[in-house]
């Protein structure tokens, strides 16, 4: 006898997603988050994965309030109806993610995404939001796979990458563990989400990462990008 899976139960769920970096890296005027990729932006294919994985889903877009004349252009390509606030970002990411929590009215579920990884799956979202409901958090990681040194003044040693995990997001987390998290005072170690939520003395666990999840900070990474997408693309 086969055994139906059950539903996943439905709550409020909302996206956070902070876009505050520049150029510089890029070499280029224009923010990264607003740069071309296969014609739109990369900050459109962050918002659009969230608004086509999660029906309903609010998002918190946070970007420097310098940035609005670019923002215009990409709330142009996305549906009309969409469920969209946009807040002014902080002097640190964690103030602006601060700042975009400010606008959960409710009991649910957060993601909190950087605008400049636009090939985050439907897949990963749908895995972070089901082991948020079951834990409470779901933290993206995938392994280290290349050898790892740590700098002494001594000289160098090997590090055990077995040990060893790159963080991404979206790191996802219940209303009740994420919100008061972030109502404490800032501290220059807090270095995402996770590290926030643990120094208010919350429980982290990770969720299995995609390597095709990459931040887009260099023009190579933008080659990268365009690839995936283009072998996405063809493979749908």
């Amino acid at each position: 006898m086969q055994h139906m899976k059950a539903p996943i139960p439905e709550t409020n769920k909302y996206a956070v997603i902070v876009a505050g970096g520049s150029g510089l890296r890029m070499g280029n005027p224009v923010p990264k988050q607003f740069l071309p990729l296969l014609g739109k932006p990369v900050l459109y294919y962050s918002i659009a994965a969230f608004l086509d994985a999660m029906p309903g889903i609010k998002v918190i877009l946070v970007l420097p309030q310098s940035q609005a004349s670019y923002t215009d252009m990409v709330l142009s390509l996305l549906p009309a109806d969409a469920d969209i606030t946009i807040v002014p970002g902080g002097v640190t990411r964690f103030h602006s993610v601060q700042n975009g929590l400010q606008q959960v009215d409710g009991q649910g579920i957060v993601f909190i995404h950087d605008g400049v990884r636009p090939l985050v799956s439907k897949d990963l979202i749908n895995a972070c939001y089901v082991q948020a409901l079951q834990v409470g958090s779901a933290i993206p990681a995938i392994p280290v796979t290349d050898s790892i040194r740590r700098i002494s003044p001594d000289g160098s040693a090997p590090v055990a990458r077995e040990e060893l995990r790159v963080i991404q997001t979206p790191q996802t987390f219940v209303t009740d563990i994420i919100l008061p998290a972030f109502g404490q005072s800032y501290d220059t170690a807090f270095t995402d989400e996770a590290t926030v939520v643990e120094a208010h003395g919350g429980n982290v666990y990770l969720v299995t990462g995609e390597r095709n999840n990459l931040k887009v900070t260099t023009p190579e990474d933008m080659i990268m990008a365009e690839a995936l997408l283009n072998a996405r693309d063809q493979d749908e």
